[in-house]
């Protein structure tokens, strides 16, 4: 008989010898398959067969990255520390921080078997569904914003109060860092966030930080959210700056990074922005109201996330084949935020 052969598809960043070394150690002995996840613009991510077990391995990438970035520790710990909750996400496995393994700190999760949907168009389901979906969606994080993060042992996982005001200072920052040209209109939002901020009120949530449809799992037949992933960027932080970032959809179209501001929304059954955050708000059972001033403070971060990306790409260890495509989209999510800003669409 034939001995089974490692199967590897994609590019890979690291030694697979040496995964395979490293998997056997505390797996046992086993045949590896390997597949490069398309798609992410920050940390490479691989689905991992190693016998029956069926994994996801999350790493930072390779090179110079910025201070704080590309966080695997703190993902890893985030995902521990909600799987006693009943906000869904995936089991982690391990995190290994010896960089020598795969050259840089990596950690490893259940494989989850559903649904994502990197479409927010949701094409080829029917209107009814579309809507039930993106009320999951809703559900789901006002599921994840109930949870006290002391009472998980996250009491410490970033600075509690004055959340806006030092996330603008930390991407004004970055975008101030970029080696890249100024993107027109990028840093007047910027001033306009830290001129128009709302008083602090004092609302403390785990915050996702990258919290939208395409980072969510759906159950294979139900509208129903079985995980949530990509946690790179959460922290402690204020729950609207969550759902302001959920609403770009709303306020981009479908050649922006996949809006729905050009689609026929009544037809397609996606619910009205308005509606997505009333859903959210009687899960929440809190008070707030959703303002110009945090979707466009979504929009600002999102933007420089991209100016980022394209940097990356300029310094070749950005994740995804096509981040130098993708470096041109802050330029039109500033202008969507401008678009708010000076009211030009209804909101």
């Amino acid at each position: 008989m034939d001995t089974p052969e490692r199967a590897i598809a994609g590019p890979v960043d690291f030694e697979v010898p040496k995964l395979e070394a490293y998997l056997s150690a505390r797996f046992g002995e086993a045949v590896l398959s390997l597949e490069r996840i398309s798609g992410g613009q920050s940390n490479p991510t691989y689905f991992v067969t190693w016998g029956e077990h069926r994994m996801v391995l999350r790493k930072q990438p390779n090179g110079p990255i910025l201070r704080g970035a590309h966080a695997v520790d703190r993902e890893h710990r985030v995902l521990a520390a909600l799987a006693g909750t009943d906000v869904p996400v995936p089991v982690t496995l391990l995190y290994e921080e010896d960089a020598s393994i795969l050259g840089t700190p990596f950690y490893l999760m259940e494989r989850l078997e559903g649904r994502v949907f990197h479409d927010s168009a949701l094409p080829g389901m029917a209107p009814l569904e579309r809507r039930d979906i993106y009320m999951a969606m809703a559900d789901t994080m006002a599921r994840l914003h109930a949870v006290d993060p002391s009472a998980v042992g996250l009491g410490n996982f970033g600075c509690p109060g004055n959340y806006f005001e030092r996330q603008i200072a930390r991407w004004a920052g970055q975008l101030a860092q970029s080696t890249g040209e100024p993107v027109p209109h990028l840093a007047e939002v910027g001033e306009w966030l830290r001129t128009n901020m709302p008083a602090d009120d004092g609302r403390v949530a785990i915050a996702h930080g990258d919290y939208r449809l395409g980072n969510l799992i759906f159950h294979p037949e139900r509208a129903e959210v079985i995980g949530i992933l990509d946690w790179e960027l959460a922290t402690l932080g204020h729950p609207l700056a969550d759902l302001g970032y959920c609403c770009i959809p709303w306020h981009t179209t479908s050649a922006e990074y996949g809006g729905i501001l050009d689609l026929d929304m009544a037809a397609s059954g996606i619910p009205a922005q308005a509606e997505l955050v009333e859903r959210y708000f009687s899960r929440a059972g809190t008070g707030g109201c959703l303002a110009p001033f945090h979707v466009v403070f979504a929009l600002f971060r999102f933007a420089v996330i991209f100016v980022g990306v394209a940097d990356r790409a300029r310094l070749g260890n950005a994740a995804a084949a096509d981040a130098a495509k993708l470096g041109p989209m802050a330029a039109r999510l500033a202008v969507r935020a401008r678009e708010i800003i000076d009211g030009q669409r209804a909101w």
